[in-house]
């Protein structure tokens, strides 16, 4: 059984799981692929249903960075105004 679990904001980066990483896909396209989990509840703040791709870019560094630049503007938006 599934009960209520209430939305519980973040007070700070510490309270969020952000795992960043790529993927290739094809040759020379590398897409960034980013979870980022609000610890406090459980809330899944990315990926979401039609969440943008994160890509394509010609190197997986390039790719791994533009995931945890994205990660980073999540977590501080979700700090900035939470979503519930």
């Amino acid at each position: 059984m599934s009960g209520f679990i209430p939305s519980v904001p973040g007070k700070s980066e510490s309270d969020f799981e952000v795992s960043a990483g790529s993927k290739l896909a094809g040759y020379r396209r590398f897409f960034g692929v980013l979870r980022v989990v609000r610890k406090t509840d459980g809330r899944l703040l990315f990926p979401f249903d039609g969440a943008p791709d994160l890509g394509p870019f010609p190197t997986k560094e390039e790719a791994l960075a533009a995931a945890q630049v994205y990660g980073e503007h999540i977590v501080e938006g979700d700090l900035a105004r939470p979503e519930m």
